[in-house]
């Protein structure tokens, strides 16, 4: 992995917005709060509206120095110079990823509730493993329960760990000092009345961590 991207912060996951402006727009302003690393994310669009908003998403990542990450399609981020791709189960072989997009591509493994899948993706070449939901998630209701211990079991990996799923400011700081180097977080920034100030109090969680 670059050793210039960090690997440690807040990882935004962008929403399922049909309006590429203001998807720009609300980026924009997640970024510029500090947001470590984007991940360009729209369930709800189709192909071509996915590939229009990761371009638009790419500019506004590489000014901040932020690497951009198109979730499910590791096809869409070769495509269009993205910084590399995150896989759920049902998204393809990570090692075919990993041969398209090359060594200095971030990929990234969706591992659920299994330390045994994050023994597998980093085989196969991930360069970060997440674990998740933590917390019930209002994106995932229904997303299977992972437990912080998972988070210092995959230290032995030696990857980032990512934890996803109903992550707070309120409740972050228990997955930071169970090993969590990155929290992914979607309706936790994206809905909040003032993303910016969201950005800032998930930020503070790892350095009260640094403080202990």
């Amino acid at each position: 992995m670059k050793s210039s991207w960090p690997r440690r912060g807040l990882y935004a996951i962008t929403p399922d917005e049909p309006d590429s402006g203001r998807l720009a727009a609300r980026v924009a302003t997640v970024l510029e709060a500090g947001a470590a690393w984007l991940q360009y994310r729209n369930k709800q669009a189709d192909a071509g509206l996915r590939r229009q908003q990761a371009l638009a998403l790419l500019p506004l990542c590489r000014a901040r120095g932020v690497p951009l990450i198109v979730n499910d399609d590791w096809r869409l981020a070769a495509d269009i110079g993205a910084d590399g791709a995150h896989l759920g189960e049902d998204d393809g072989e990570l090692a075919a990823a990993r041969a398209a997009l090359g060594d200095a591509a971030i990929l990234g493994a969706s591992c659920y509730d299994d330390i045994a899948l994050a023994r597998t993706a980093a085989a196969h070449g991930a360069s970060y493993v997440a674990f998740g939901a933590f917390f019930t998630s209002p994106t995932k209701p229904n997303a299977r329960r992972a437990a912080p211990q998972l988070l210092q079991q995959a230290a032995a990996l030696g990857l980032p760990r990512v934890a996803i799923g109903g992550i707070t400011p309120d409740n972050a700081r228990g997955l930071v000092l169970a090993g969590a180097d990155l929290l992914a977080v979607i309706s936790g920034v994206f809905d909040a009345p003032d993303p910016a100030a969201a950005v800032a109090a998930y930020l503070s969680c790892f350095e009260e961590e640094a403080n202990e």
